[in-house]
């Protein structure tokens, strides 16, 4: 049976913490032996906030050093730049020139920095729609994605069916993927972990961050269940044990005793990010071998973009 295609990917913006993790990186592995998967480093989307070349490129490096060292494997997916694939921008203009500013204006992105009275660039107001032709091009059956990363997708799919209506079936609809049971990841603060909020764990953190920040996380006075702590530590428990049952019980059992409680997520978290952490810091020593990764997912990428680009300037009238 032909594996489905399945894209996903990751701005290059900063250190990822555990919400990126279970939000989405850690359903790459997952799937990746059953699928087609293209992973994408998505450099031209982290210009939005990135504006110093010196950082993005370590940035970019830094993307392919963390997909490695939390067990992908290149001999199974693709990992590539997608500023190596010119086809992204140049289907975004196509794309661009189908849809209107109200659809645009409901974006998450573009709400969020419209009620916090942003300087809205060009780039945040249209990056739904570089990422639709991100996953376009690809033809992929399965996006995984977090959940407030859903609304992406659902813009692809409706790009997708009004190209389609114009020019006729050239796209396939992507479909979500997002992990049952597994709400928003919370940060230290009880928001939703980001790092422009200042409030994550990161993904690889040392023993000492790791005990810093579960330390601050916030808990209430009340006595009872910590409410942020046990969200936290639900996606950890479940990745390394299966099930979340036990620890249900045990923070019933440990009612009122927060010290002790967020001792236990700590040795949860060394137990899960210390192999991840040791196996990124052994491929750093080799960057040139990950470099290589990389140019090798730029070319199997820019081949299956460059194809989908010649039936697409067939469809709407370029080629002469």
């Amino acid at each position: 049976m032909q594996k489905k295609i399945l894209l996903s990917g990751v701005k290059p913006t900063g250190r990822p913490h555990i919400g990126n993790y279970f939000g989405a990186m850690k359903q790459f592995v997952d799937l990746q032996n059953h699928n087609d998967s293209y992973i994408m480093i998505a450099d031209y989307h982290a210009l939005n906030s990135i504006q110093n070349a010196e950082e993005m490129r370590e940035n970019i490096l830094g993307v392919a050093l963390d997909y490695l060292a939390i067990g992908l494997d290149p001999k199974e997916v693709t990992i590539f730049n997608q500023s190596a694939v010119s086809e992204h921008t140049e289907l975004a203009w196509i794309f661009d020139t189908l849809t209107t500013m109200p659809y645009l204006m409901r974006a998450h992105a573009f709400k969020d920095a419209e009620a916090k009275n942003k300087e809205i660039s060009v780039g945040t107001f249209n990056y739904p729609m570089l990422m639709a032709s991100d996953i376009l091009l690809y033809s992929p059956k399965w996006v995984p994605v977090g959940q407030d990363q859903k609304q992406h997708v659902e813009i692809a799919r409706d790009t997708a069916k009004k190209f389609n209506n114009i020019y006729g079936n050239t796209f396939e609809l992507p479909e979500p993927v997002i992990l049952k049971d597994l709400g928003t990841v919370p940060g230290t603060d009880g928001q939703k972990m980001s790092k422009s909020y200042g409030n994550t764990i990161p993904l690889f953190a040392t023993d000492d961050e790791i005990k810093k920040a579960v330390m601050s996380i916030v808990t209430d006075s009340s006595g009872g269940l910590p409410t942020n702590v046990f969200n936290v530590h639900a996606p950890v428990y479940h990745a390394l044990h299966g099930e979340t049952v036990t620890l249900q019980e045990k923070y019933k059992e440990k009612a009122g005793k927060y010290k002790d409680l967020k001792e236990a997520l700590i040795a949860d978290l060394i137990t899960l990010i210390k192999p991840m952490r040791d196996k990124r810091e052994a491929l750093a020593k080799d960057i040139e071998a990950v470099k290589e990764i990389i140019r090798q997912g730029n070319e199997k990428a820019k081949a299956v973009a460059s194809a989908k680009m010649e039936e697409v300037r067939q469809k709407i009238g370029v080629t002469i």
